[in-house]
């Protein structure tokens, strides 16, 4: 496999960082996951944590070097994400139970395999044209979708943020299985969170991000994301990725994984992040940081083969 890929989130205007992303691949499969977490004191970050490392723990096991039953690995690894939420708030006796949102896409044998729960989205984006786009399971895009609003409206209504599905929470997720879709060369997939596209059209959001250097246009995307987002700018976080077919020349910036090993999976998981660097006090201590990590530990493992 060769593909350019850049990943980033930044905490916008909040005090922490809600959100939390990864990717992963071994030799012949490629794993991305964003998760947009949603609750009171560090309980969203720790959502968002326990998915988004369960996903890519599980991937680390089974990508050897690809995975076997990918539909079966997609609804496994959120079901049991989703559970292991759960279960940690059962643990933890909390009044609410942790959520967050989810969307990942496993690529492998040259097809992109994707499923979300809730309002984090999948772009594809081909030959300067926006292909696909996932479906919010918001409250704003049934509204819209029953004509009762027009796509402006969505971005500024009240209940823009209301998600009828996600990890965690008290019902099971619904989860949107997309069809696979065979990669051309030079398709460009994004996966981000609703701090980064809740302010951007579409069409923008193409123009930004379909450029020759990726490694520059994204980081110019997220800062008109976050100058548009103004004062109460949410997280926003981004991955996208450049595919290059086999045969087309390395650039310096490809990942080209064909010397990996059959036994080897490189994985960027973006954890707790540092405090805001504005002179704010951290909204949460080391120690809190710390027992939050080490429960996040004990509920993926309960819940790993």
């Amino acid at each position: 496999m060769k593909f350019t890929i850049y990943q980033e989130s930044r905490i916008g205007k909040r005090r922490s960082n809600q959100d939390r992303m990864a990717y992963c691949y071994s030799r012949d499969a490629l794993l991305m996951v964003v998760a947009d977490g949603m609750g009171g004191h560090l309980h969203g970050e720790i959502a968002a944590q326990i998915a988004v490392q369960y996903i890519a723990k599980r991937f680390q096991r089974e990508a050897m070097p690809t995975v076997a039953d990918i539909p079966l690995f997609l609804s496994r690894a959120l079901i049991n994400a989703h559970h292991a939420i759960v279960d940690y708030a059962e643990e933890k006796a909390l009044a609410d139970i942790p959520r967050t949102t989810v969307v990942l896409c496993l690529i492998q044998d040259n097809t992109a395999h994707w499923a979300h729960a809730g309002d984090s989205r999948l772009y594809l984006i081909r030959d300067g044209a926006l292909k696909v786009r996932t479906r919010d399971h918001s409250r704003v895009q049934m509204m819209f979708e029953q004509g009762l609003i027009d796509e402006a409206a969505m971005r500024t209504h009240p209940d823009r943020n209301r998600l009828y599905s996600c990890l965690g929470g008290l019902d099971l997720p619904r989860i949107d299985f997309a069809r696979p879709v065979a990669l051309h060369h030079d398709d460009l997939l994004l996966l981000c969170s609703d701090g980064a596209w809740g302010h951007i059209h579409d069409d923008q959001l193409v123009t930004l991000l379909d450029a020759p250097d990726l490694l520059a246009a994204a980081p110019r995307f997220l800062d008109e994301a976050e100058q548009r987002g103004g004062a109460t700018c949410d997280n926003l976080s981004l991955i996208a990725l450049r595919w290059h077919a086999d045969g087309e020349p390395v650039q310096p910036t490809t990942v080209s994984t064909d010397t990996l090993g059959a036994q080897t999976v490189t994985t960027r998981l973006e954890g707790f992040p540092q405090p805001r660097g504005d002179g704010q006090p951290p909204e949460f201590s080391e120690t809190e940081i710390e027992q939050a990590i080490a429960e996040i530990n004990a509920a993926i493992q309960k819940f790993s083969p």
